[in-house]
């Protein structure tokens, strides 16, 4: 559910800027891009890549603010009302964004639904909770595998439901504040609704009241920079370095097809596809295999090596089938480095820190999505996707390198 919100919005960008375009706020925002665009000769293009990258940045940043939120409050009152409260949250942001027939609206729904998304601290504890440290992995890579059918089902459900305008039949609901978007939103309040009556029903408490522990400071900037074990320490910078090449790679993926091959929206789709199917398989199935055998480092260490392999190659592809295999050494990379580094982490963790040490994870996470893609459309359309691309392959290198310096992990 978090990446399908987080997600579900990347097709829409350029029909958002141009709906909301003539209003006030949005107005000012597009006219001094479309200055800057003019002045740095980056091209028309630039705008709508920039202005995905910001209202995208949003969602994220609101998520690094709040994963240790709700992941340090989960490690105090359990795990259930807090996934009850936050997946409420994310159904109330569908719904608003289904009647904001204003930018401003659009903006609160998206701020609801970042600060709610942070929950995935907490999904990730409950895993935790119920795992033993011998087959950590395994649940890391079901929450992994879920990861990728969100980027998968996301993008396709924003792509197919926007064909579907309220207002073209029904004029008179823009009153209401009916808007283009209202069909995705409402589908997308539909399941964040059934999500939200699943875990009331049937989600039971996984954090027995003995262990948990007491939420210590409420500021998040502090929360993450509270005192953790050095492994815990190693793995974070490790994921931060990693994800921020990763993300603006993965955000600038459909303009370096559009740029370089022509591709449309719905070649682009099939991309994202490719991508979340193998992530899926990869996170779903092999990973669970490899970790408890070669364990969590070993395993981390080449996926990362293989996403900085896949990196260079799409940045040098000079037809779209040397373009497909390396976007499968990307995902099939990233497949097996992101459960082993989340487990890693739990696993440095004692029983009562599960929430505020994965919370504080994601949050790094989160932070490096947010700064990842607007840098990357600034170096993608000043210095081209070949610089970009080998730029990212290269700091991917110094996190294969951070993660060699992290201790084993201790399964006893």
């Amino acid at each position: 559910m978090d990446l399908v919100g987080f997600s579900i919005i990347f097709p829409l960008f350029p029909a958002i800027l141009e709906h909301y375009g003539q209003s006030g706020i949005l107005l000012g925002l597009t006219e001094s891009l479309d200055s800057f665009s003019e002045a740095t000769g980056a091209g028309e293009r630039f705008t709508p890549v920039l202005f995905g990258g910001i209202l995208g940045s949003l969602y994220s940043v609101l998520q690094f603010f709040f994963a240790p939120i709700w992941g340090n409050l989960s490690d105090k009152f359990g795990r259930r009302p807090i996934l009850i409260t936050t997946t409420l949250g994310v159904f109330v942001s569908y719904l608003i964004w289904g009647f904001a027939g204003s930018f401003l609206l659009l903006v609160i729904a998206r701020f609801i639904g970042g600060c709610m998304s942070g929950n995935i601290s907490v999904a990730t504890a409950a895993v935790a909770d119920v795992t033993t440290k011998a087959n950590r992995s395994k649940g890391m890579g079901m929450v992994g595998a879920a990861f990728g059918l969100g980027f998968i089902i996301g993008p396709a459900l924003g792509g197919f439901c926007s064909q579907y305008n309220l207002l073209e039949s029904h004029p008179e609901w823009e009153a209401y504040g009916i808007n283009p978007f209202s069909v995705v939103a409402f589908v997308s309040a539909a399941i964040a609704l059934l999500n939200f009556v699943w875990v009331k029903l049937r989600f039971a408490e996984c954090l027995p009241a003995e262990k948990r522990g007491q939420a210590s400071s409420r500021n998040p900037i502090s929360r993450i920079r509270e005192k953790l074990s050095p492994s815990i320490a190693k793995t974070n910078l490790t994921y931060f370095v990693f994800m921020f090449a990763f993300a603006g790679m993965e955000f600038t993926l459909t303009f370096l097809g559009a740029n370089r091959f022509g591709f449309n929206p719905t070649q682009n789709a099939w991309m994202m596809v490719f991508v979340g199917f193998i992530l899926v398989l990869v996170q779903g199935g092999l990973v669970r295999r490899l970790a408890p055998k070669l364990g969590e480092r070993r395993v981390a260490t080449a996926g990362l090596a293989l996403v900085s392999i896949g990196l260079v190659i799409l940045g040098i592809a000079p037809s779209v089938s040397i373009l497909y295999i390396g976007l499968g050494f990307m995902a099939f990379g990233m497949g097996l480095c992101s459960p082993t580094l989340t487990s890693m982490v739990s696993l440095f963790a004692s029983e009562s820190e599960q929430g505020r040490a994965l919370g504080a994870f994601r949050s790094i996470g989160s932070l490096a999505r947010a700064i990842g893609p607007i840098l990357a459309s600034f170096v993608f359309w000043w210095f081209g996707s070949t610089f970009l691309y080998i730029a990212g392959a290269a700091i991917t290198a110094i996190a294969v390198y951070l993660c060699t310096r992290i201790p084993n992990p201790v399964k006893q």
